[in-house]
């Protein structure tokens, strides 16, 4: 057994399946994630401590780390793998995504990174509140499902594109920056990980980014439905008015929404702008 795994054994922790947890055991690894965030001094915001080898690891090359995590029956487990670094890390027993953005700034300040190892049923959450906040991280470095992964990092037009590969590309840029094999983990998942990096800008600093993200789940709400009818039933337009839309950014009425880059969203958004001023 790794030394995590006595770590674990010795507290009489037990894993609930409902958190999701599988905790990263290779040290290798655990330094690849920090040189992928580009950690080097600063604070990190790290949602789900664990069993607190990724925390260990962040607060190594961090100025200082604030880390989240639910499951309080972790306490005795972290009191091991976090000792000596009470100075470091600040370990918060609170949902993260029940906390307060005035709460998680008063922990974080205003130039923070975010790393985390998230589990399947929380990465989408996580994501869209942390690019959406008004004071976002710089960058956000998650450890996600492979599936997940090619989902934040899709092309348009292919099957992995989504109303959350185009949101995350309105905030900036995804990239997958290595494969992680399940055998890593303890236990071991079914699946395979990968670490996915997003790196914020302003690219779009001054775009109407919630009228663009409504745009977009318009598009993809009916997959198989044209972006005419999509815009007809998520934005309540009469065909014509979509159609002058979708035409007014050189666009072919017949189009689908999984073809359009992001850039062609903001586009979009614009013209419905234009429109809707109009009338």
């Amino acid at each position: 057994m790794s030394e995590i795994g006595n770590i674990i054994g010795d507290s009489g922790f037990k894993f609930n399946k409902r958190y999701g947890q599988n905790f990263i055991t290779d040290t290798n690894l655990l330094d690849a994630i920090v040189r992928d965030a580009g950690i080097s001094g600063g604070t990190v915001l790290e949602i789900g401590a664990g069993a607190g080898t990724l925390t260990a690891a962040l607060a190594r090359a961090a100025d200082r780390v604030v880390s989240y995590e639910i499951d309080t029956s972790l306490m005795p487990v972290l009191s091991r793998t976090l000792a000596g670094l009470d100075g470091r890390v600040e370990v918060v027993f609170r949902d993260v995504m029940k906390e307060s953005d005035a709460a998680i700034d008063a922990a974080v300040g205003d130039d923070y990174a975010l790393v985390a190892n998230l589990p399947y049923y929380i990465t989408t959450p996580v994501i869209m509140r942390f690019i959406e906040r008004s004071n976002a991280p710089r960058a956000i470095t998650v450890m996600v499902q492979k599936e997940v992964g090619d989902r934040l990092c899709a092309a348009p037009n292919t099957a992995d594109y989504g109303a959350i590969t185009a949101s995350v590309a309105l905030a900036g840029s995804a990239e997958i920056t290595r494969i992680v094999p399940r055998t890593l983990f303890y236990p071991q998942p079914k699946v395979d990980s990968c670490i996915v990096r997003i790196s914020l800008d302003s690219r779009y600093a001054d775009v109407d980014k919630p009228l663009v993200r409504k745009i977009i789940r318009c598009a993809f709400a009916m997959r198989r439905k044209t972006l005419v009818n999509n815009l007809m039933s998520g934005l309540s337009l009469s065909r014509e008015s979509a159609v002058r839309v979708i035409e007014g950014i050189g666009l072919d009425a017949r189009v689908r929404g999984e073809t359009l880059s992001v850039e062609q969203f903001v586009r979009l958004a614009g013209a419905y702008s234009d429109l809707t001023c109009k009338e």
